[in-house]
């Protein structure tokens, strides 16, 4: 068995005759749209459950806030901005009745630079003062609009809620805990106050166990409390319309979908389930997984969790992550510092917190994981994981690992995009 390897920028090929290799999982190949500006057009003609004529509620002298990720999401919104900005100026809105807001979250503020290639650099110098971080700290810019059946209070950003008409724009890719991100998850975190955040978070945890909730699942949002739940709060206070786009496995814009807020949310999804879900007819005792454009392991937790689903009990990971900025956070770090799961989900009843998940899914997997990263030793640890010197060295710990467990040919998958590859049975497929 010889694969090709990504590992920290670098392409290498490494042999293991030792292993058995079921497949590579990786993304589905589609081609991008020739343009993406055009499709733009296409789809805001034909737009999911949108009654007739809607297009005709903007009128001269309205106001329209455009809601943007931050630019830890890749949205392709730089190649169709103008034509999103045209095509209102083209009802009667006029360009200073116009402003964007960057869904940050609790994540830092985006920069100007930023900002410039999130909307891209023209659309960026015409709006530049209109474009608006979200602070999800600042009671005064926040809105109270409603409590969600589940208990949630939902506060959202001022200038979103203020406006006459709102325009959601995101990405869909699948979400461990949410079911898929884009469509409603620009509300709550994008816009949201943190205890909004914190309170639909905590969802995820089993109601009365000490472990998380089995039907928080990924790539599910009916019967998923937390995917429920976001859309309740984004229901609120609806926007006027959405636009979300799927990316391919390059970073390109391979769907484009405008419409009603569940309707052409769930339309994305369907299509980006064929792109990101890879069947499996079983798990492997062995997954090589590849996170290498992840700056901390927050991030490359995703990659983390997508091939723990391959896996077999008792198997082993070997993780490619840099992650050179080391864990991602204090909060992130605090939780892990408690060392238990049902420590963490105690500290998580009492005060909901967005970090918890992510280090509790973390200490629950880690234990099985060798990491070829550039954390130090300590954060490996903390994460309840092995640091391997080389990817070489990682590998002849799996192949003693299973030596001494009598398993002579394990069988092997390999993810070399395991961020975004989602390793679903065969019978979840359907």
């Amino acid at each position: 068995m010889r694969l090709t390897l990504h590992d920290g920028g670098q392409t290498r090929t490494v042999s293991l005759p030792w292993a058995r290799l079921l497949g590579v999982l990786d993304v589905a190949p589609h081609p991008a749209l020739p343009n993406v500006a055009d499709a733009l057009e296409t789809a805001l003609a034909n737009p999911d459950d949108m009654p007739p004529r809607w297009e005709r509620r903007f009128q001269p002298g309205d106001s329209v806030v455009i809601v943007v990720s931050d630019n830890s999401r890749a949205t392709g919104l730089s190649g169709y901005c103008a034509a999103l900005v045209d095509w209102l100026q083209r009802r009667g809105i006029a360009e200073e009745r116009l402003s964007f807001v960057v869904a940050t979250g609790v994540h830092r503020p985006a920069t100007a630079a930023e900002k410039a290639a999130i909307l891209g650099t023209t659309v960026y110098e015409r709006f530049k003062r209109r474009v608006h971080n979200h602070d999800a700290q600042d009671a005064a810019n926040l809105v109270h609009v409603g409590t969600t059946r589940r208990g949630t209070p939902v506060r959202l950003n001022r200038l979103a809620c203020e406006c006459d008409h709102l325009i959601l724009t995101g990405a869909v890719t699948p979400h461990y805990f949410a079911g898929f991100g884009g469509g409603r998850k620009a509300f709550v975190p994008g816009l949201a106050a943190a205890e909004t955040i914190a309170r639909n978070h905590v969802r995820s945890l089993h109601p009365a166990e000490p472990r998380l909730d089995p039907h928080v699942r990924i790539c599910v949002l009916d019967g998923n409390p937390v995917a429920e739940d976001l859309l309740e709060a984004a229901q609120l206070h609806p926007p006027a319309f959405i636009v979300n786009t799927v990316l391919n496995g390059e970073g390109a814009v391979a769907g484009i979908f405008a419409g009603a807020l569940d309707a052409a949310h769930r339309n994305a999804c369907a299509f980006a389930r064929r792109l990101y879900c890879v069947p499996i007819a079983g798990q492997a005792d062995l997954v090589i997984a590849a996170a290498s454009d992840t700056t901390n392991f927050i991030q490359c937790h995703k990659a983390l969790f997508n091939a723990y689903a391959a896996l077999k009990p008792g198997g082993r990971i070997v993780l490619i992550a840099p992650a050179r900025e080391g864990l991602g956070g204090d909060g992130f770090r605090r939780y892990l510092q408690l060392g238990d799961p049902e420590a963490i989900v105690a500290a998580l009843r009492q005060h909901p917190d967005i970090n918890g998940q992510t280090a509790l899914s973390t200490l629950q997997k880690g234990g099985v994981t060798t990491l070829v990263t550039e954390m130090d030793e300590t954060d490996v640890a903390l994460c309840g994981a092995t640091k391997a010197a080389s990817l070489e060295d990682a590998l002849d710990q799996a192949r003693c690992y299973f030596q001494e467990r009598g398993i002579s040919t394990p069988t092997c998958y390999y993810m070399p995009n395991a961020s975004a590859t989602v390793p679903l049975c065969d019978k979840a497929m359907s």
